[in-house]
């Protein structure tokens, strides 16, 4: 059971519908089946309804807080890479959700993050720029938490009341992800008042705090003292400025300072309890989107899904695989090259992607044992694509030491 908080009022709300059928004939297929199909889609001018209506929303949280997952499901069928590690998301990608007069820009963002974390992973530049860049075109901010992280979930990250705070004027709604986790839904309301600071669309929640035991506050206490020293790559982990934070954020050190001891924001417009993989509440938030859009010109042809090209779609889908089975900063190292990509005459698709890896010892990894590893990868990898695309996909991978 989940909850949507609106100011101090909770109540049960829809579920999600089931996604696209796969086995959709051809002719019902993805708009983004080929490149120069989705490019000139992408190109086109957008479907003016009258009355028409758009919101920009931009999706941001801590790395892994369950972004993408959700994106995936308000579109209705999976359309960005997803896994257990952090950083799957390596650049902003958007869905485009068209429901009668209204069209959803989606901004799926990768999770915000430090040049620290950057240097460390050997991540992409632009993951410092992209979500930062994202809060500026939107009409409203989607703050996503993980509410089952017991070290961050009483706490918003560092980063993200960086960009709150940088944009105060964008409207932002709070969505407490993997809500099903928790055992105590009474745990649900502490977490909202921590994460709202007590207020919400400028009143204050009425929420009655659960008095503990000694013995529990006391626990309580040593975790607080101890989440500190923990694992840097957790969410809200590193909260030190960072290399280049002040000019990144455009705050001065005197509010830099000030947000480390914050532990959440006082501005949500809104609070919504999900459960992004069950797909439990995600439609609510969906009619909440879609009821907030302002009138406007649509941006986007009714036909388009994102903005990802197939190949683009292609070498995340792959990546996703590859951060889900192969250990530590093995998958972060590797690169990809799409070798083929053919559309046979019975509407099957042919694709063959070479995986570079820096070691022979990593290359061990990603075949596996008799060469079932990578096969697994291609198995699952091309599985998924099958379900993206609507049709047959046969994909093919290959490794090899990049000198």
């Amino acid at each position: 059971m989940a909850f949507r908080v609106s100011i101090s009022i909770f109540g049960k709300s829809l579920r999600v519908p089931r996604v696209a059928n796969v086995s959709a004939p051809l002719e019902n297929a993805s708009p983004f089946l080929r490149t120069a199909e989705q490019l000139s889609l992408l190109v086109k001018d957008p479907d003016q309804p009258e009355n028409s209506k758009v919101l920009r929303v931009a999706i941001i949280g801590a790395p892994n807080a369950g972004k993408s997952t959700l994106s995936n499901q308000l579109l209705g069928r999976k359309v960005f890479a997803v896994s257990k590690k952090v950083h799957t998301t390596r650049s902003r990608a958007l869905g485009v959700l068209t429901e009668d007069d209204t069209q959803i820009i989606l901004l799926d963002t990768p999770g915000l993050t430090t040049p620290t974390k950057v240097k460390r992973h050997q991540l992409e530049k632009s993951l410092l720029e992209d979500p930062w860049n994202t809060v500026k075109e939107a009409g409203l901010v989607v703050v996503m938490v993980d509410v089952s992280d017991k070290w961050t979930c009483n706490k918003l990250d560092f980063e993200v009341l960086k960009c709150l705070t940088q944009h105060p004027d964008v409207p932002a709604v709070l969505v407490l992800n993997k809500v099903d986790l928790l055992k105590s839904k009474s745990r649900l309301l502490e977490i909202t008042a921590d994460l709202t600071c007590g207020v919400v669309n400028g009143r204050k929640l009425q929420v009655r705090r659960v008095i503990k035991p000694l013995w529990a506050e006391r626990r309580t206490d040593r975790e607080a003292r101890t989440s500190g020293s923990g694992d840097e790559d957790k969410p809200g982990g590193d909260v030190a400025h960072g290399e280049g934070s002040e000019a990144q954020s455009g705050l001065s050190k005197e509010q830099l300072r000030a947000l480390k001891t914050q532990q959440g924001w006082a501005h949500f417009k809104d609070v919504f309890m999900v459960s992004a993989v069950d797909g439990e509440d995600v439609e609510t938030l969906k009619r909440y989107l879609v009821v907030g859009a302002k009138p406007g010109t649509w941006q986007y042809h009714s036909d388009v899904l994102t903005d990802q090209t197939p190949e683009e779609i292609c070498t995340n889908t792959v990546r996703e695989k590859l951060l889900e089975y192969l250990p530590k900063e093995v998958p972060y190292t590797m690169t990809q090259a799409i070798d083929l990509w053919h559309d046979r005459e019975n509407g099957e698709l042919d694709i063959a992607v070479k995986l570079y890896v820096k070691k022979e010892s990593h290359m061990k990894m990603v075949i596996g044992q008799a060469g079932q590893m990578v096969a697994r990868i291609a198995r699952e990898a091309g599985d998924d694509l099958s379900t993206v695309f609507l049709r047959e996909v046969k994909l093919r991978l290959s490794v090899k030491v990049k000198n």
